[in-house]
């Protein structure tokens, strides 16, 4: 969608008026102009796993942007002063999309419902998130909106198990509550993706299968953008309901290697070969492939076990460069990839100065050297990059860009080893 900017009328608005004005000479803004194409359920993305790359909509340059909902932080979060803010250095980072992540609570693992309110009341919450996506727009980032659940006594979400029919009954009853309250916050908001669910295994990979391709269904007559559907990295193989999406979405916490101490070149061989898996999955359901959600943590060995969750570690040795080797190593191979869609890293917060919602070894790549591992891949030429496909000679590789890494596929096999 298009988003035409004229003379600002408040501060805010003038704010983010320079703000968007700044970020506008871009690479990644200037190769992702045909984005103001609307596709979803009137206009479906073309036939095949090249999809998003025949659709002329350009990669997914993403960061996901964590809510703060905390009487704590009363002027943090989505749609205040800080969450404009955070959206300004999304942008001027080289992000063309940004992930919204509002919550519904859980009590426990056993499926007995989704209250809408988690920490804000949910219809504060459905302001500040619409206040969000509007900030965005003007800013020229696409939205995803992504409805996630908090299971409150702990535990995954991914292992909900309501037990009998009847339970199952009464929780896709109150799952679809949710997320069609969520589906039609991201129409009225003209967020460009919806993800359907997060790492919902036991409903999805299951006999229990048919009842969200319902749900789906439910989802389309509410949101006419596109859909998909967020499966984890170790279950998306499993999940049926692949083909009901445009799109197959993977949180995508891959472990690189199995060992300690791994070279970059053990991490890049892990990268080839889960873009080598990747690629038959968009085969396989003949869809492109996006990565809703992917990073490691700021700690020694990040890609050995990375869904380890840094609030749960104690005694941890703080290292950037770590991070940045399995961020670049995953990323890599993608880029040069007509079926990968792209990215969204994990995460940063919706309040830049807030630096208590995770501890200095966590996810965040804000600062790090992460950091400048996504800033040089924002602005390289991605073969899904409108006409990025058809750069095949060895001269102009795709993917290639100047910065402190560069994303030359040749070069890395040569040298790879020597790092």
């Amino acid at each position: 969608m298009g988003v035409v900017i004229g003379r600002p009328t408040t501060w805010s608005a003038l704010y983010l008026w320079i703000a968007a004005g700044l970020c506008a000479w871009s690479p990644a803004a200037q190769a992702d102009t045909a984005t103001a194409l609307h596709f979803g359920r009137d206009r479906p993305l073309p036939p095949g796993p090249d999809g998003w790359a025949d659709a002329g909509l350009g990669g997914v340059r993403g960061i996901t942007l964590g809510p703060i909902e905390s009487a704590l932080h009363p002027k943090a979060g989505y749609g205040t002063a800080a969450g404009r803010a955070a959206l300004v250095e999304t942008r001027r980072l080289g992000a063309t999309w940004v992930a919204l992540t509002p919550f519904g609570r859980v009590w426990d693992l056993h499926g007995g419902g989704v209250d809408l309110t988690f920490e804000a009341e949910v219809e504060q919450n459905r302001r500040d998130v619409l206040s969000a996506m509007q900030d965005a727009h003007a800013l020229g980032l696409k939205v995803m909106l992504v409805p996630h659940l908090w299971v409150e006594t702990g535990g995954w979400r991914a292992l909900i198990n309501p037990g009998s029919d009847e339970g199952w009954a009464r929780w896709a009853a109150s799952y679809s509550r949710f997320i069609l309250y969520w589906a039609e916050v991201a129409e009225l908001g003209e967020a460009e993706l919806f993800s359907v669910g997060v790492e919902l295994r036991s409903w999805v990979t299951t006999a229990r299968a048919p009842s969200f391709s319902l749900l789906i269904d439910d989802v389309r007559g509410r949101y006419s953008g596109l859909i998909t559907y967020s499966a984890n990295w170790d279950d998306v193989d499993q999940t049926v309901i692949l083909g009901e999406l445009d799109v197959i979405g993977i949180n995508a916490f891959y472990p690189l290697t199995k060992k300690e101490g791994a070279s970059y070149y053990d991490l890049a061989l892990g990268g080839q070969r889960i873009a080598a898996d990747l690629e038959l999955l968009a085969n396989q359901w003949q869809k492109p492939v996006l990565l809703t959600e992917m990073g490691y943590t700021t700690r020694v060995d990040p890609a050995l076990r990375p869904w380890e969750w840094p609030d749960g570690m104690t005694e941890v040795t703080v290292d950037q460069h770590a991070q940045a080797i399995a961020y670049r190593a995953l990323l890599a191979p993608l880029l040069d990839a007509t079926f990968s869609a792209g990215f969204f890293a994990w995460r940063t917060y919706a309040d830049p100065e807030d630096v208590s919602q995770e501890a200095e070894w966590g996810f965040s790549p804000r600062g790090k050297l992460a950091e400048l591992v996504l800033r040089d891949a924002f602005t390289a030429r991605w073969a899904v990059d409108p006409g990025g496909k058809w750069l095949t000679a060895p001269a102009a590789h795709r993917a290639r860009t100047p910065g402190v890494h560069a994303w030359e596929l040749s070069d890395l096999r040569v040298t790879a080893g020597r790092e």
